[in-house]
């Protein structure tokens, strides 16, 4: 029999390889194990907020999303710089106030010529913060107690923080955790808190 010669439109039929489908089930498995995983550490761990107003700026904006490490200081305690979410007086009707970390327990803080004193040597911080035009109520020295930490916002003349007699020194209890990572719409306005 002779052969046909030019084009022919026959095609062997192609089967699904069985380790290929295994390969992409086990990926899919992997991919649904990680995000669940990732959601039980973040829900048991942490939790999500929104901050308030602008006393944080300019690195965090009124209604930007964070997360917050609520175990970090079950672990140790807050540290100068921190960033702290709290409800001022343990008031559960309040929002969360993020506010930064500048005095420590048994620190005496003092705000003078509109800086921040410690134990009666000005505070040397990391960011570049306006000078405050009040002290509110640490114009005198106050002496913080064994559990008190002292918060200010980043926005000094423009935050509620422990310079207002309605919030003052922050107890260690009122404090959920460690603001730790922003969330935006905008990818580079995602990362760490510093």
């Amino acid at each position: 029999m002779a052969r046909r010669k030019g084009l022919t439109f026959y095609q062997k039929k192609k089967r699904l390889d069985p380790a290929l489908i295994k390969d992409i089930f086990e990926m899919l498995i992997g991919i649904v194990i990680v995000v669940f995983l990732a959601f039980v550490i973040v829900s048991s761990v942490g939790m999500k907020t929104s901050v308030v107003g602008d006393s944080m700026e300019p690195g965090l904006a009124s209604g930007q999303e964070i997360l917050i490490n609520r175990v970090v200081y079950r672990l140790s305690s807050p540290k100068r710089g921190d960033v702290v979410v709290f409800l001022p007086n343990g008031n559960q009707n309040s929002h969360f106030y993020v506010k930064r970390v500048v005095g420590l327990p048994g620190d005496r803080i003092q705000i003078r010529d509109g800086s921040v004193y410690v134990d009666g040597v000005p505070l040397q911080e990391d960011g570049d913060f306006d000078s405050m035009a009040d002290a509110g109520i640490a114009e005198n020295e106050l002496e913080l107690a064994a559990d008190e930490y002292f918060v200010l916002g980043d926005n000094r003349n423009s935050s509620e923080d422990s310079r207002s007699g309605n919030i003052g020194a922050v107890k260690r209890d009122d404090i959920i955790g460690k603001a730790w990572f922003r969330l935006s719409e905008n990818w580079e306005d995602i990362g760490w808190i510093k």
